[in-house]
């Protein structure tokens, strides 16, 4: 018997309880071994719980019991959550994780602390919820040299553009719709300005090429400023816009890494991840292309990741898993104004278009029905975003408005 520790039972800490709790015997057939669920830590309580007698208000009661191997953190945050996971890796418990604010902001520090420690730090629900990615990537596209990632990390945001694309609506009523729906939360500034899609890439990024990414590190933008216009444009320019993260390998051995709202062409194997859905695409050498495809978030899909790792924990008790990256300066990420981009313009204005051919050079009429008579909209060629940034400088200085930019996805 193997027992283990469940820190946080909210809705994904409950959902690891339940799993380990109805599916014993599936576990013991795959370990060997029974999992024991013997203290479950919260500030709350639950009298009818049928572990109500596993509950605990205190940490030293999981911390000081040398029996319990493996602990769970689902707490979420970085308070007390770092502290409460540094301090069981140095006492010699394996942890894992879905916390991917912990991972994106500690996770060199916490691997390194495993390594020492001869224990293992896992994650494998801090990016795709239920959707497999650590293990594969570290595992089964092991043989590949990464190339690039990108993917719609955020199903909160991914079911918003898809309401406004699909149903017509607006911004702010398709984020009421999320939030009726409980698919966002009442503070929604994570999931809308980007944030949590920049600690997922982040977490890729480390892993795919070996240096920690830190969010601070990344250019991030939300979806607040889509319109429905915006929608409507990329329609007829034959894609939908997606909040996309992105990082890329480049020639010299530096990243380029982004969150932002693109324009994803329809033939794109991420175009039509709808809903609350989420899909990330992994570019090897090798393999080429792989999706990986799924719900990113949600109690049970969650936990049963969460509780994979456990298991993988509980047949590792002696042995270290190879899953590591080095911490990083940053200096291995380009610049935002280097990234080499196409952008989508819309504008409003007069001689809109001859005023962006004369100093973009060659660009890209979008034709939509139902344009105002003084609005028209363009895509320029590739160029680094900080030549895109003063050629657009450029045209307001002409005497054009402009409405509103997004990169177009080369996805």
């Amino acid at each position: 018997m193997i027992s283990v520790a469940i820190m946080g039972h909210g809705v994904v800490g409950s959902g690891v309880a339940e799993i380990l709790t109805t599916h014993k015997k599936k576990l013991f057939a795959n370990l060997g071994e029974e999992i024991y669920i013997k203290h479950i830590l919260d500030l709350r309580e639950f009298p009818d719980s049928p572990l109500a007698d596993r509950f605990t208000k205190d940490f030293e009661d999981i911390i000081n019991d040398l029996e319990v191997r493996v602990v769970v953190e689902v707490m979420g945050g970085l308070k007390p959550a770092y502290d409460y996971v540094k301090r069981c890796l140095k006492a010699g418990k394996s942890v894992v994780t879905s916390n991917k604010e912990l991972v994106a902001a500690h996770g060199a520090e916490l691997l390194e602390i495993a390594k020492e420690e001869n224990v293992n730090f896992l994650f494998e629900a801090s990016v795709g919820g239920g959707i497999p990615i650590i293990r594969p990537m570290s595992q089964c596209l092991v043989a590949n040299i990464v190339d690039e990632i990108a993917g719609i990390l955020n199903g909160t945001t991914n079911f918003i553009l898809t309401k406004m694309i699909e149903d017509g609506m607006q911004f702010e009523e398709a984020l009421t719709l999320a939030q009726e729906l409980g698919f966002a939360e009442r503070n929604p500034a994570a999931d809308i300005e980007g944030h949590d899609a920049c600690r997922k890439i982040c977490i890729l990024a480390s892993l795919a090429f070996g240096k920690h990414v830190y969010p601070e590190s990344v250019h991030t933008e939300g979806i607040t400023k889509i319109t429905l216009d915006d929608v409507k444009y990329a329609e007829a320019f034959g894609c939908v816009i997606k909040l996309i993260g992105k990082v890329k390998r480049l020639d010299d051995g530096r990243i380029d890494i982004i969150v932002a709202p693109m324009f994803v062409p329809n033939k794109s194997q991420l175009s039509n991840i709808d809903n609350e859905f989420n899909g990330i695409m992994v570019r090897g050498d090798c393999t080429g292309d792989v999706v990986f495809y799924g719900k990113g978030a949600g109690k049970l899909p969650t936990a049963s990741a969460v509780v994979a790792d456990v298991v993988d924990c509980c047949k590792h008790l002696k042995t270290r898993k190879f899953l590591y990256w080095a911490d990083g300066s940053g200096k291995n990420i380009i610049p935002t104004e280097q990234s080499v981009t196409a952008m989508y313009v819309r504008a409003k204005g007069s001689d809109v278009i001859s005023n962006a051919k004369n100093i973009f050079g060659e660009i890209s009429k979008i034709e939509k029905d139902g344009t105002p008579d003084s609005e028209t909209a363009f895509v320029t060629i590739e160029m680094p975003y900080g030549e895109f940034i003063e050629k657009a400088d450029a045209l307001k200085n002409s005497g054009t408005e402009i409405l509103s930019t997004i990169r177009i996805g080369d996805l």
